[in-house]
């Protein structure tokens, strides 16, 4: 199985997340790769029978969540017939982030299999029951 982990960061948190993701992926035998919205590597996503899409959450603290550079996430190629997870990274509240990235994707014509929100102090650890979730679901 190919992967493709594709993140939006400002921080570095996200991309952080991203490198982890890939990590325990390929530690599970999978082939992995991750790539930021502003470098798509457009070969792996060709190549990949599973597509991660993550981002921070934008929005103030308690309300108006959302993922961030939303439109660009919206740009990304189309993903027809491709299985996809998504993730976000977060400090304080999530709202309706992964709603709104799960549709996103899902708009781009993927399979959304399932999300995870991630906190930004335990980036590892979600990382790695988040990789566990999806291969979960990717068996069944």
């Amino acid at each position: 199985m190919n992967a493709v982990v594709i993140y939006e960061s400002l921080t570095g948190n996200t991309q952080k997340a991203a490198g982890f993701i890939v990590d325990e992926l390929v530690a599970h035998g999978i082939s992995a790769v991750a790539c930021s919205t502003t470098d798509v590597d457009y070969q792996a996503l060709a190549d990949a029978d599973l597509v991660i899409v993550g981002s921070w959450t934008d929005g103030l603290f308690l309300f108006g969540q959302k993922p961030a550079s939303a439109g660009r996430l919206s740009q990304l190629p189309f993903l027809i017939g491709k299985r996809a997870a998504v993730f976000c990274t977060y400090v304080i509240e999530t709202g309706k982030t992964l709603e709104k990235l799960e549709n996103i994707i899902r708009n781009r014509g993927a399979d959304v299999i399932g999300g995870m929100a991630i906190r930004r102090n335990k980036l590892q650890e979600g990382s790695i029951e988040f990789v566990s979730r999806v291969l979960e679901a990717v068996s069944v």
